[in-house]
């Protein structure tokens, strides 16, 4: 472990979070960090060499962006490490069989996503890229200070190189993997007593339920949504079960995005990444994020187009940063729901928040719920309501999504309700999402 490039960083990231009065600053200083980072990487990428050709360094946001797929299908000519595709997958995928995530190709960790996009993507992180993600999200995330004495609890699909990265003198890292009984992590919680709590939010739901029964006994000092959507409803209940603010750590294949400050607002890790808005509504408020990240070296991620749907704040944030803020991580464009017209023979999108918002706001009894586009004629809902309510929850549901689907020129499918089916925690929770495929060029399914 690169403990200098660490306590660097972190240092770095607390004196870099004051140094930007304005985005003025901010930006001119990112675009130099960009082409230093190009400078670097381009004589070993021989991909980004050929998609740069005659443009100059200062001219990289000219290039096109790529997205998944692409970097999937030139992998091997996209990393500085000439590391195969075909022998990273082998690593990842018996790291995922035997649950022994330490082995490594060249020192080179690899990771895994966990493909709920469709198609599964690699990541690969060297040494000092390790060394400098453990000092920004020590430096974002710990409560207190670097020598604080902390325990972390850390709930995810798959253990990395990458995370152990955290675990220090004082700071102790415990994994905890989503695979097993939740009573074994009951267990060892309570005897582990963390400071921080890490976990999907759809596992943080779980354990917030068991701290209310009594099973789990902890007090965190703060706890963090990553991994999934964190849906208001589960926020509510969990911050009410362990009485903290739950704060959220974006993070994908592609880099560590954005980390909530004291106030709960998600801000965009602009000291270590370019966000670019490309925007999919009038209002200019919801927008995919293009990457271009400057702390990568070995997977390099430059103008990469990500599909997820994101809703950008538009009043300042009390705490004062400069760094740009973000509403909602609404989820994957996969999970657009697409219904035809009323009346015109077109289709229409109907964002995943405004899904999610009216079925919340349909009745107070609802705990959980999921909704499910199986169809354009056919959308199928899952509801968990307290007390014998569900007649009514099930009316004012349907009531609800079909004035939304209205609202926005829909043609009102059926709407069926099946059983709730608790989360196993072992994949993660999509409340909201799109079961089927979907042409929007060609308007059909």
């Amino acid at each position: 472990m690169e403990i200098m490039t660490l306590l660097g960083q972190y240092i770095r990231t607390k004196w870099l979070a004051r140094r930007f009065s304005t985005r003025e600053q901010l930006e001119k200083w990112q675009d130099r960090q960009v082409q230093t980072l190009l400078a670097r990487v381009l004589p070993a990428s021989p991909f980004y060499l050929k998609r740069m050709g005659t443009l100059r360094l200062d001219e990289w946001r000219k290039l096109a962006p790529i997205d998944k797929k692409l970097m999937m299908e030139h992998f091997d000519e996209l990393n500085t490490r000439r590391i195969a595709k075909e022998e990273a997958f082998r690593i990842a995928l018996a790291a995922e069989n035997t649950r022994d995530f330490t082995p490594q190709i060249k020192g080179i960790t690899v990771g895994l996503s966990s493909g709920t996009s469709g198609n599964r993507g690699l990541f690969l992180v060297g040494p000092q890229e390790q060394a400098k993600w453990a000092g920004t999200i020590l430096a974002k995330a710990l409560p207190g200070q670097l020598w604080s004495e902390q325990r972390i609890a850390f709930f995810l699909r798959a253990n990395s190189n990458l995370y152990e990265a955290v675990d220090r003198r004082r700071i102790q890292f415990a994994f905890f993997d989503l695979q097993h009984a939740l009573a074994e992590h009951l267990e060892r919680l309570n005897r582990y007593q963390p400071t921080v709590l890490v976990a999907p939010a759809s596992m943080l739901r779980m354990l917030a339920k068991a701290q209310r029964q009594g099973s789990l006994r902890v007090s965190p000092v703060k706890v963090i949504s990553v991994a999934e959507v964190l849906d208001p409803l589960d926020e509510a209940y969990i911050e009410a079960s362990f009485d903290q603010r739950v704060h959220q750590i974006y993070q994908c294949t592609e880099g560590l995005l954005a980390v909530s400050c004291a106030h709960g607002t998600l801000h965009v890790n602009e000291d270590i990444l370019v966000m670019v808005k490309e925007y999919l509504d009038e209002r200019k408020e919801r927008f995919f994020p293009i990457l271009t990240d400057f702390s990568r070296e070995t997977q390099p991620i430059i103008r990469y187009r990500l599909n997820d749907i994101l809703t950008e704040r538009r009043t300042p944030c009390p705490c004062g940063s400069i760094f740009m803020a973000l509403e909602s991580v609404e989820g994957r464009s996969d999970d657009l729901f697409w219904f035809w017209h009323e009346t015109e023979n077109r289709p229409v999108s109907i964002f995943p928040d405004f899904i999610r918002r009216a079925v919340i706001a349909a009745s107070a009894e609802i705990e959980e719920y999921t909704v499910r586009q199986l169809s354009m004629e056919q959308v199928e809902v899952a509801l968990l309501v307290n007390g014998a309510q569900a007649a009514d929850a099930k009316r004012q549901v349907r009531q609800s999504l079909a004035a939304v689907i209205r609202s926005h020129g829909g043609k009102v499918p059926a709407i069926d309700f099946v059983p709730y089916q608790l989360h196993s925690g072992t994949k993660k929770l999509r409340r909201v999402e799109r079961v089927f495929a979907f042409d929007e060029q060609q308007g059909r399914n």
